[in-house]
């Protein structure tokens, strides 16, 4: 009695852990399946009834489980199931590929199984665990989508970065481009003003110069010529001649003057040029000497010696105009009694010609402005002159390559050389 009541408990327990199972197996929210070495299905759950669209448990049970699975994968499915049931172990399954399940009605959708295996009188058997995937597969899918559209929401943003870079970068050019021009424009303007500032300068020299050498000159020759009426008589002939002559020398004066000017003109519109030519340098100067000595003062004396080759290939005319300018100057700026010594050297390298006088010579500062135009040294306004005889000596002397240097200190004379490389 005791046995029989031992084995009755054991039953008892049993009915309630297949109860439990049973409870478990039919209520858990998972699709769960039992299937055979064969394929076929033995075992489902309610769960996996609703889920693959089936009324009653009848209506799978016996059937191969390719009845769940889309036609086009029964194929690849049968021969996967084979190898598994030879060698069974937990896995989940279809991993790196997507699964779907079919439902009664034909309707595919996506899903997720574990596997797993077990054996039962040495048959063995594989537990599948299904999950509808589609919630999640639609999640995924929308988050591709996003990330497809903000993929290409980001080559949108780069190009248009890289349209507004181009853009930005042409503008920064254009803008550059235009400050340039500005500062062109600065600077031309400026150089305008600078230059207008000069011509005004120039205007009140030249209004100052021509007011003060035109007035001396036209008043001589206008107190001579009234003069002149005063000696009609034949013995006052002499006294004419005085007059005459004083005419001759401001009449002189002012084509001196003039053809300044013109020669100032002639030069800025590059009219002049050089003509070069083989001349004999002792010869040419000797002769312009002898035509200087009318003009020394009283008591003055002109000396000049010349060293080394004479023939030399430069312009005689340009040569001949800027020497008779710096003669005249040193005899007006000597005093009388004084000496002015001209040399002139030739050699292969170089022809060299020097002028030197004994006169009021100038200040350091007034060297600085020596070549400008209508410039006129502080000590010199008293002395005639149109400050633009220097100026045209320096454009001569650069238009045959030449170089020119000043020495000089007040009251002690000055000094000029010109070179020419040969």
């Amino acid at each position: 009695m005791n046995s029989i009541r031992r084995n009755n408990n054991s039953d008892d327990q049993t009915i309630k852990e297949n109860e439990k199972f049973d409870a478990l197996f039919q209520n858990v929210s998972l699709g769960i399946l039992v299937i055979n070495k064969e394929g076929k299905i033995n075992l489902v759950n309610n769960f996996l009834i609703l889920l693959f669209g089936y009324s009653n448990v009848s209506e799978i049970i016996g059937k191969k489980i390719e009845v769940l699975i889309p036609e086009c994968f029964h194929k690849h499915h049968v021969a996967d199931r084979q190898r598994y049931i030879k060698k069974p172990e937990r896995r989940p399954m279809g991993m790196g590929r997507d699964l779907f399940g079919r439902k009664k009605n034909g309707e595919e959708f996506p899903v997720e199984i574990s596997l797993s295996s077990y054996k039962s009188e040495a048959e063995v058997f594989v537990i599948a665990f299904i999950s509808d995937i589609t919630r999640r597969k639609e999640i995924e899918e929308a988050v591709f989508r996003q990330q497809r559209e903000l993929a290409s929401i980001n080559v949108t943003i780069e190009r248009l970065n890289q349209e507004l870079e181009s853009k930005v970068n042409f503008r920064t050019e254009q803008l550059q481009a235009t400050m340039k021009e500005l500062e062109n424009s600065k600077d031309e303007l400026t150089k305008a003003l600078s230059k207008e500032k000069e011509l005004g300068d120039l205007k009140g020299r030249f209004v100052s110069m021509a007011s003060h050498e035109f007035r001396t000159p036209l008043s001589t020759i206008l107190s001579s010529a009234s003069l002149l009426a005063k000696y009609p008589l034949t013995e006052e002939q002499d006294k004419r001649n005085k007059h005459i002559q004083r005419i001759k020398s401001s009449v002189n004066n002012l084509i001196n003057i003039l053809n300044e000017f013109l020669s100032i003109g002639r030069i800025e519109d590059g009219k002049i040029t050089t003509n070069n030519k083989n001349f004999n340098l002792k010869e040419l100067i000797a002769a312009l000497c002898n035509e200087m000595n009318g003009l020394l003062k009283t008591g003055q004396k002109l000396l000049y010696q010349h060293a080394g080759n004479t023939e030399i290939f430069l312009d005689p005319s340009l040569l001949k105009n800027f020497l008779i300018n710096l003669l005249s100057n040193a005899i007006k700026f000597s005093p009388e009694n004084s000496t002015i010594y001209l040399q002139s050297e030739v050699t292969d390298a170089k022809i060299e010609i020097s002028i030197k006088d004994e006169g009021i010579g100038m200040s350091e500062e007034d060297k600085k402005h020596l070549f400008e135009r209508f410039f006129r040294g502080a000590n010199a306004t008293n002395i005639q002159g149109t400050g633009l005889g220097l100026h045209i000596v320096g454009k001569y002397i650069e238009l045959m390559n030449g170089n020119i240097s000043v020495k000089s200190e007040l009251e002690k004379g000055t000094e000029i050389t010109i070179t020419f490389d040969i």
